[in-house]
């Protein structure tokens, strides 16, 4: 069994650290500019034009059902939605709000759609719902808001009661918890409660746990959904800790006790988390494999985000990236499903990764790059049953303690496990090595 222990969290995370993969999910209004999720801000919009992508938002071609099939053929095991993103608007039929799709040309609920497509595909389902409201009324301008720079915003902002706000939020979340069924995944995004205006801004404030009750918010959450996983962006600290457009290196760890916490890396495809159609930074297909190994190989999930077009498809980019994982888990899920960091005693070679299951019987040697005709891994000697390819299960003779070249005997090294390799690398981005531990 793995060694690891990670802090006890309010919630049950054994599943979530066993499916490892799962799929984001940003689509909004941001859709339509399709140059950013943040564009409201970045370019301040006025309401009266953003209203615009309002009147005239119809995802035509929106298709959950094959959204799910390409997730579950990618491997992912999980879902999170963008319910509501910074602008506001309801991906679903609110009683609280007019402003969500079943009042645009959408005309119906894209929640309910996404929860029964993912559902049927045997995937879980969870929810993203953003603290932030630039829409809202009541929600306080700030440094992050649209109308910042406006020359009355002192005045449009100084009457709006942030605990309204908090309410808002409280009867939108149970709305999302009580109409749709069990949730697996509460995705709250986020606070930033250090931030405050400078100068004559210096009424302007950040937005933390107070601001948004995160205490009632998580009860009433925990209450209606006793078994759903909560990040820890409302300030309160729950299951899962979630490090964004970075890669950790090692396990992440709680900042004050040390303990190993249970983490998420959340990734694009692309720059951009919505739909950016002329953004051109989008990941080779070695690095989504590699990103993907790092990940479990620290004790990781790896949540990769798809931006959907304002038309509800999945741009030919993201089909292309979603089919490199499909491509490569068809044969190697093993290696992530159930997998962790390798046991401390277990040291991977230069430009190879370990992980290893979670009962500790196997071990996955993950090859970045390919070696010439063997790889030796000291520590190991004596410790392996059997070894092969994952890809396709062909045996991989190996010895303990030498390394036999051309015929003759290289000193033996105590330890030392040595596995021969063909000279042709498998057909796959990176070739896995199975190793049953004796």
């Amino acid at each position: 069994m793995s060694s690891y222990v990670t802090k006890k969290t309010p919630g049950d995370t054994a599943w979530f650290t066993r499916d490892r993969f799962g799929m984001f999910i940003h689509w909004g209004l941001y859709a339509m500019p399709a140059r950013h999720e943040w564009i409201k801000t970045r370019e301040m919009i006025s309401e009266e034009h953003y209203d615009k992508y309002f009147k005239y938002f119809n995802p035509d071609l929106y298709d959950a059902r094959d959204w799910a099939r390409q997730a579950k053929a990618a491997g992912m095991k999980y879902a999170v939605f963008t319910t509501k993103h910074h602008e506001g608007f309801c991906m679903w039929d609110s009683a609280y709000t007019d402003y969500k799709c079943t009042n645009t040309p959408a005309g119906r609920d894209l929640v309910r759609e996404y929860v029964d497509a993912f559902r049927a595909e045997g995937l879980r389902v969870g929810f993203y719902y953003s603290l932030i409201d630039w829409h809202h009324p009541e929600f306080p301008i700030d440094m992050l808001h649209p109308r910042r720079e406006d020359a009355d915003a002192y005045e449009q902002s100084k009457d709006r009661d942030v605990k309204k706000y908090a309410e808002y939020m409280r009867n939108q979340v149970t709305e999302l918890l009580t109409n749709y069924g069990k949730i697996d995944i509460l995705w709250f995004d986020f606070s930033y409660s250090g931030d405050k205006g400078k100068g004559d801004k210096s009424w302007m404030k950040g937005k933390g746990k107070d601001d948004w009750e995160s205490e009632k918010l998580i009860a009433l959450a925990r209450e209606l959904q006793p078994g759903v996983i909560i990040d820890n962006r409302t300030e309160i600290e729950q299951d899962i800790f979630t490090p964004e457009q970075f890669q950790p290196v090692e396990w992440v760890r709680h900042k004050e006790t040390g303990e190993l916490v249970n983490w998420e890396a959340c990734q694009t495809f692309s720059g951009s988390w919505g739909y950016y159609r002329d953004e051109q930074t989008w990941k080779s297909p070695e690095m989504l494999i590699r990103m993907l190994v790092n990940t479990v190989a620290i004790g990781g999930n790896l949540l990769m985000n798809v931006g959907p077009t304002s038309r509800g498809y999945l741009d030919y980019r993201a089909e292309e990236a979603l089919k490199v994982y499909a491509d490569w888990m068809k044969y190697h899920s093993r290696a992530i499903y159930g997998c962790t960091q390798a046991e401390p005693e277990f040291t991977a070679p230069a430009d190879c990764r370990f992980t290893q299951s979670a009962d500790g019987k196997r071990l996955y040697i993950h090859l970045f790059a390919y070696p010439f005709a063997h790889l030796q891994i000291p520590g190991l000697g004596g410790k392996v049953d059997y070894a092969q390819f994952l890809n396709d299960g062909s045996e991989l003779r190996f010895s303990d303690g030498k390394l036999e070249h051309f015929g003759e005997a290289l000193p033996e090294q105590e330890n030392l496990l040595v596995i021969y390799l063909p000279p042709v690398k498998p057909n796959t981005i990176v070739p896995v090595i199975e190793l049953f531990l004796k």
